[in-house]
């Protein structure tokens, strides 16, 4: 009998693949109507109805499709969105549509196809609520509310919980532990824990149906690090594989993305009160305001508390990454360092100095690290990078020289790759000489815009 249900439901998600590749708007609503959660199920190699109806043009249908909610941030097995089909295939109608926001207004610049990106790291599930970090009662009362969310820290890796698939550690769902305030009182109450106020649940606009009674105050959540063992930690949290992961750059890409904006945002200003726990003007000690988003002075003589000074609140490290254009516009230019896997080649990048704009910082760092000469740069998107807090900002960058000099104290190496050789590795998990970035990063999306920006097939 359940051999025979799963037949059924496989093909109805078949028929209802096969209506959207047709451009079939009738049928879909049909089967919308009777199966609402048809609307992101997908089939081979993980295409779903609106990455089928973008890939051979249907408006209607990709309209019909958002209409009703679906996901169109999901990517295939190749790692690409319904908006990166569209474009790959020229339908630019379908590709704007997919490109603008949810209030209407296009996410693109005049006149480019830019910024069209949600990073990963990037999305705000949570509205940050700045405004009630000064009201003490409120954070107060909100830090003992039953629906409030807290999430535990050790060493700046927040608690996570895993299910193994098919017997393989590390390739099943990786999620946040969540935790209310009953399990967490104790913590609160140590001088060592540092408490920091994240923000309140997103929800939908409310429906006519609840204008008449004031929706009740979405759940709001915390970020807790303590320096209470970690394996004590541990035995809190009541889901099973749980644990702090151990390699941040590698294990908090495996959380979804919803839940790895969140994380951006808690690790970031956690590692920024590592750091400074005592005074960097005049060495006192210094005490959390502000929900954890501002450390002030205990010394009443110290100029820190004199004007606005960088060091009393979070900062932001920003990075310039680009990837390097051939003059030629078909080879780009990859570097790798050491400790990368074996094979992997990402774009280039580095800190942006004091006094130094964007594109003199891209010029900068190329020349530095590989010997080529750069000339016009061109903004694409950024990224939030928690590793500890660093705001990657995407470019492209036009090469006016093309010979390779690698500074090895940056990089072991730096090539020219044509374009095919990276759209194997990227679309076709073609391994060879060149692996890319994993989708996560904002050098890979930097790649894949550059793939498809010339597209039109």
């Amino acid at each position: 009998m359940t051999s025979l249900q799963l037949s059924a439901k496989e093909e109805m998600v078949e028929k209802f693949l096969d209506a959207a590749a047709r451009g079939d708007l009738s049928q879909v609503s049909v089967l919308l109507s009777h199966v609402p959660s048809l609307i992101n199920q997908t089939g081979y190699s993980g295409w779903s109805a609106l990455m089928l109806a973008a890939r051979n043009g249907h408006y209607h249908v990709v309209e019909a499709l958002l209409s009703h909610g679906c996901d169109k941030f999901s990517v295939n097995s190749s790692s690409q969105t319904a908006y990166d089909i569209a474009k790959f295939w020229g339908h630019r109608h379908i590709s704007n549509l997919l490109s603008r926001t949810d209030d209407g207004s296009r996410r693109v610049l005049p006149g480019s196809d830019l910024s069209r990106q949600e990073n990963y790291f990037s999305r705000e599930t949570l509205d940050r609520l700045s405004g009630k970090r000064t009201d003490k009662v409120w954070l107060e009362t909100k830090q003992s509310d039953p629906d409030t969310v807290y999430l535990l820290f050790s060493s700046l890796s927040p608690m996570v919980s895993s299910s193994e698939e098919d017997g393989s550690a590390g390739q099943g769902e990786t999620k946040l532990c969540r935790f209310r305030y009953e399990a967490v009182k104790d913590l609160l109450q140590k001088p060592a824990t540092v408490l920091i106020f994240l923000g309140a649940e997103k929800r939908e606009k409310p429906s006519s149906s609840q204008t008449q009674e004031r929706a009740q105050e979405p759940p709001v959540w915390f970020a807790i690090s303590t320096d209470e063992d970690a394996a004590q930690l541990l035995k809190r949290c009541t889901e099973k594989n749980c644990s702090f992961p151990k390699t941040p750059n590698r294990d908090l890409l495996k959380l979804n993305e919803e839940e790895a904006g969140i994380v951006a945002q808690a690790r970031s200003v956690l590692a920024w009160h590592s750091r400074y726990s005592f005074c960097p003007t005049c060495g006192s000690s210094t005490e959390l305001e502000e929900g954890g988003y501002k450390r002030s002075c205990l010394n009443s003589d110290c100029r820190s508390l004199q004007g606005v000074h960088n060091t009393c609140y979070p900062r932001v490290d920003p990075v310039v990454i680009m990837l390097v254009i051939h003059p030629d516009g078909n080879q780009c230019l990859l570097g790798r360092k050491k400790v990368f896997p074996a094979g992997m080649f990402s774009c280039l990048a580095g800190f942006i100095e004091p006094g130094e704009t964007i594109e003199e910082a891209v010029r900068r760092e190329v020349e530095e690290e590989s010997g080529v000469k750069v000339g016009p740069v061109q903004y694409v998107s950024c990224q939030p990078w928690p590793m500890p807090s660093s705001l990657m900002i995407g470019c492209l960058a036009v090469a006016i020289s093309t010979d390779i000099r690698v500074d090895e104290n940056e990089i072991e190496d730096a090539r020219w790759f044509p374009r095919q050789q990276v759209i194997d590795s990227l679309f076709r998990g073609a391994r060879g000489a060149l692996v890319v970035p994993p989708r996560q990063t904002i050098a890979h999306q930097l790649i894949r815009h550059w793939i498809g920006m010339n597209s039109n097939l």
